[in-house]
């Protein structure tokens, strides 16, 4: 019997696009020595998408169809799609045929050779220019801040092996940012590098405002510095209001005011002076809520790959803690 493999599909109003791609995700699938299952999670979509699969599933039993309730957004309906596999192993792609189903071969041999996360990263982008300077812009704030190593230009088109699968289910986030959270988990990973195909039908379902949803997502979960940027301001406050005000003191009561400075000035630094004592009170606050957040997300404090056992030289999956 042949490994099983398990294709996740996020579909949101892509009724159009699904049958063209059906047809050449099957023709790469057939031509590789799989056994494959093919899980559509419908996230809502308002137009024939549903129907469309059901066709699909009545012609290829390996064909299965995830519905959900309504919209819940693209990282629920892949988290959905994850949870629902079964095979040894999992590629996650977009339905629009972007994402080259003929990359399968390319992903599965990285897998066999080891990697337990393959990654697809954009070579280049069929982006408008505004949309491709968001992106570079994104990615170096978050090579900046980011507690994660975030490798620039990833997408969601990403194999994971069975035990990355099991940890990803396991952990309880709501809020949360898939390829983020793979990044975090670490394991072995390979890359494919690959250019972005034109989409076939429609427009993309992600607007500028959701990029921006996204992109303030992932600042606020995979980094801290936003959670403790008033206190750093207010720690530059005072290292500026503190030496201006002794200055100011020295000036207008031991060196008999040379300057002639105002009272008014020394309102100003005052105020000055207070509002960077609030920030840093605020900052020290955000010292305590990180502790909180790093709780109440309850990720797992380490995630072992393997444990060998000193009477038993092969190799064990670990688990996650």
């Amino acid at each position: 019997m042949q490994t099983l493999l398990s294709i996740v599909v996020p579909v949101y109003n892509e009724a159009q696009n699904l049958r063209p791609f059906y047809k050449e995700l099957t023709t790469y699938a057939n031509d590789l020595p799989f056994d494959f299952e093919f899980i559509f999670i419908d996230d809502g979509s308002k137009d024939d998408s549903v129907g469309t699969l059901c066709d699909l599933a009545e012609q290829d039993k390996r064909v299965h169809i995830v519905q959900l309730a309504r919209n819940f957004g693209k990282e629920a309906a892949v988290s959905a799609g994850l949870h629902a596999t079964k095979g040894a192993a999992a590629i996650i792609m977009d339905s629009d045929l972007q994402m080259p189903p003929s990359l399968m071969g390319k992903f599965i041999s990285k897998w066999q050779a080891g990697s337990e996360v393959v990654v697809g990263v954009f070579a280049s982008r069929n982006m408008s220019r505004v949309r491709a300077t968001g992106a570079k812009v994104f990615y170096r704030i978050m090579r900046t801040i980011s507690h994660t190593k975030i490798t620039p230009h990833a997408t969601d088109y990403r194999l994971l092996d069975r035990q990355v699968i099991d940890v990803f289910n396991d952990l309880p986030e709501r809020n949360r940012i898939t390829r983020g959270l793979i990044d975090w988990m670490g394991f072995e990973r390979a890359y494919v590098p690959f250019e972005q195909a034109p989409r076939l039908h429609g427009n993309p379902t992600y607007d500028f405002r959701s990029l921006i949803t996204l992109a303030m997502n992932s600042f606020t979960a995979y980094s801290l510095v936003p959670l403790k940027l008033a206190g750093y301001l207010g720690v530059v406050i005072l290292l500026l209001s503190v030496p201006t005000g002794v200055f100011m003191f020295v000036e207008r009561f031991v060196l008999g005011d040379p300057f002639a400075i105002r009272g008014t000035a020394f309102l100003a630094i005052m105020t000055l002076f207070l509002v960077g004592v609030v920030l840093a009170c605020l900052g020290l606050m955000s010292l305590y809520i990180a502790h909180i957040h790093s709780e109440v997300i309850d990720r797992p404090l380490y995630i072992a790959r393997r444990t060998v056992k000193p009477h038993d030289r092969r190799a064990e999956r670990g688990t996650n803690v």
